[in-house]
């Protein structure tokens, strides 16, 4: 069953947590989630060079996506191999023959049934409703070389039955205290001390902090809004948010 499927223009962190938040939001919070060793979901570190020591070693710091995993409480496993994930890769079998390359490059694709589309934006919805199609419709064993080739079922029917019977692993969404607006699970996180001035500073901006004391360390969640151009800053200090602020996004770099 696959629960999740969009086209975006870059593989970032920030869509990555978002298709997490998605997929969260719509069928409960997973036990595991079973994903590579990408820079994303994992930091590895390599060996140290003569002109480069290095401090941090493999697993010792936490990707953004991973310290989302951690707050909703959420397992994360990595394969070492594409082999040792299957059952992620094998979907790419049956989902490759509906893309055709774009000639930007051997991995770029688009849908080949929707060849108008020109945008993430234009070929994700068709291309999101095709796969809809694909795990709701039977197909005969003979036939059925994608979706529920193994099982021989209907995905959506099969997933829904385990839902039903209590054989899921799926408990239901609900925000983690002391949470409680999606933005602050669902974001990037920074750390800032704040000055004797009561300001902190992020991306060269300088931000008034009233409510918090000198040398104080405050924990920032980011949510950036790429539709309206901005960034939204909750500020938060031992489990209370003591204010909101938004910054543009025109200007900061950072990679999302």
């Amino acid at each position: 069953m696959l629960l999740f499927a969009d086209f975006f223009p870059v593989e970032t962190t920030w869509n990555h947590i978002q298709a997490a938040q998605i997929l969260m939001e719509t069928y409960g919070i997973p036990l595991r989630y079973y994903v590579d060793s990408l820079r994303i979901f994992r930091f590895i570190q390599g060996r140290d060079s003569v002109w480069r020591k290095h401090f941090l070693q493999t697993d010792e710091a936490d990707p953004q996506w991973k310290r989302t995993m951690q707050v909703l409480g959420v397992e994360v496993i990595h394969a070492l191999s594409p082999q040792a994930k299957g059952k992620i890769e094998r979907p790419y079998g049956w989902m490759q023959p509906a893309l055709r390359p774009t000639g930007q490059g051997t991995a770029s694709y688009a849908p080949a049934p929707w060849r108008g589309s020109t945008t993430s934006r234009e070929a994700g919805p068709s291309y999101e409703k095709n796969l809809t199609v694909t795990t709701t419709t039977r197909s005969t064993p003979a036939r059925m070389t994608g979706a529920g080739s193994t099982t021989r079922e209907i995905p959506s029917i099969r997933f829904a039955r385990a839902r039903k019977e209590g054989n899921s692993l799926f408990r239901p969404f609900a925000l983690p205290k002391p949470y409680t607006s999606p933005k602050d699970v669902f974001c990037l996180r920074e750390r800032r001390i704040v000055d004797a001035y009561r300001r902190i500073s992020i991306f060269a901006h300088q931000i008034d902090v009233p409510k918090a004391l000198p040398h104080e360390e405050l924990e920032l969640h980011l949510v950036p809004n790429e539709d309206r151009g901005i960034m939204d800053i909750r500020i938060w200090f031992r489990n209370q948010m003591l204010q909101s602020t938004t910054l543009p996004l025109e200007g900061i770099h950072v990679h999302f």
